[in-house]
C-alpha cells in the first residue's frame, strides 16, 4: 500500500465512523487497519456469479451495479454511487457462492470491509459494532425501498421516486439498467422519461 492509499484509507475510516458511528481514536485506527482499498477499470467485475462474497464494500468514487440472469435476461438488482455500501447479504452470511455479479459501470474505487475481521473487532469496540449494524440496516432499508417500489408503485412513479433518491445514478447510470431495476422495458422507460420531462 503506498503513502498515499495509507492516508486516504484513514479519510475513509473517518467518512466512515462520521456517516454510521462516533469512534475514538483508537477505534478509527482499528477500523482503518482492516479496510482494504481496490481499485476497478470501468467494465471490470468486482465479484462473479459462483464466488463467495467475504466483504462488505464502501464505494468512494464510481458506480456500480448488481445483477443476475435469469432465462439468459440480466436483471440488474442494483445500482450503487458514491459514498454508498454494498454487499451480496445471502452470500455474505450463509458463506455460499453468490448467484449475484457485480460490475463496475466507472473507474470506481471501492473499501473492502471483510466481515471476518470486521466482527472480530467488533467483540471488543462498542462503536464499531454500532456501526456494523447500522451498515446492514442500511442495507436491508435499500432492499426494501426498491421491493416496495416495484411491487406497489406504477411506472411513472417509480421512475419519479427513484430520480428523488438516487438523483447521480440516473444521471450517469447507462438506461437500460435504469430499466431494468426498476423493472420495465427500455421503451417503457423512454416513454416515462419524456412525459416526466414535459410536467
Amino acid at each position: 500500500m503506498r503513502i498515499d492509499d495509507i492516508s486516504e484509507t484513514r479519510n475513509i475510516a473517518r467518512e466512515l465512523a462520521r456517516k454510521y458511528s462516533t469512534m475514538t481514536h483508537e477505534e478509527l485506527n482499528v477500523l482503518e487497519n482492516i479496510l482494504e482499498p481496490m481499485r476497478f477499470a470501468k467494465g471490470q467485475m468486482i465479484l462473479k456469479e459462483g464466488e463467495v462474497c467475504k466483504n462488505i464494500y464502501y464505494i468512494e468514487q464510481g458506480l456500480i451495479r448488481q445483477f443476475y440472469f435469469k432465462k439468459g435476461k440480466q436483471i440488474t438488482e442494483h445500482l450503487g454511487e458514491d459514498h454508498t455500501i454494498f454487499m451480496c447479504i445471502e452470500s455474505l452470511f450463509k458463506e455460499e457462492p453468490t448467484s449475484l455479479q457485480v460490475e463496475a459501470l466507472e473507474p470506481t474505487i471501492i473499501y473492502a470491509i471483510p466481515k471476518f475481521r470486521l466482527e472480530q473487532v467488533a467483540l471488543h469496540n462498542v462503536n464499531i459494532q454500532i456501526l456494523y449494524r447500522k451498515i446492514l440496516e442500511e442495507s436491508l432499508i435499500t432492499s426494501q425501498i426498491h421491493a416496495d417500489l416495484v411491487r406497489f408503485e406504477t411506472a411513472q412513479d417509480r421512475y419519479k421516486r427513484f430520480c428523488k433518491l438516487c438523483p447521480q445514478v440516473i444521471l450517469r447510470a447507462p438506461l437500460v439498467y435504469i430499466a431494468s431495476y426498476l423493472q420495465m422495458t427500455p421503451e417503457t422507460l423512454s416513454r416515462v422519461r419524456s412525459s416526466t420531462l414535459l410536467e
